[in-house]
């Protein structure tokens, strides 16, 4: 049975949405759509989070406005060995967004968790499901994968060329790292 939420399932999301911390003293705006939600049940996420995953909304980091206040970015390690920064209240300490390594400060994975309404932001994609807590239960019929996926066959046409448009900036940054 679906939880009750007031909204009608599958309900469109009127943009821009926002969120923020705990305290209130960091806020932003999310000015489109993601391109994409990932539910991430790998065991680094796992051990980050402190739950059985984590829920990531995708972005383009000008899609994400600055409302007040300004996270402070940590510096942590990652499965990959290149490690991620975490953006974090300075205050609350609540984790905001991440920038992987693989685009750095080009892209922002906004924690869904702290939207004033996360619910409006499901998971499109379930990954690293080969370590996903035996007692999680992947809805049926949703894209679910032992590990990552092949972006093309998954992400919609539309989060496709958004992100052609970004490679440019995320080459020039992983230029900058060699």
């Amino acid at each position: 049975m679906a939880a009750d939420n007031g909204r009608a399932p599958n309900a469109p999301v009127t943009y821009p949405v926002e969120g923020g911390c705990d305290c209130r003293y960091v806020r932003y705006r999310l000015t489109t759509a993601p391109l994409i939600v990932h539910c991430c049940h790998c065991r680094w996420c796992q051990r980050e989070s402190g739950a059985a995953f984590a829920l990531n909304a995708m972005y383009e980091s000008d899609r994400v406005e600055h409302i007040a206040g300004e996270p402070e970015l940590i510096d942590t390690p990652s499965a990959s060995g290149a490690g991620q920064k975490i953006a974090r209240c300075p205050k609350c300490r609540v984790a905001l967004w991440s920038h992987y390594a693989g685009s750095g400060p080009v892209t922002r994975f906004v924690r869904v968790g702290t939207l004033d309404n996360p619910d409006q932001m499901p998971p499109d994609v379930h990954i690293f499901t080969s370590t996903r807590q035996p007692w999680v239960v992947i809805p049926a019929g949703a894209p679910a994968f032992p590990e990552f996926y092949d972006r093309e066959a998954v992400w919609s046409e539309e989060a496709l060329a958004r992100r052609r448009a970004l490679l440019p900036q995320i080459e020039a940054y992983l230029a900058g790292r060699r």
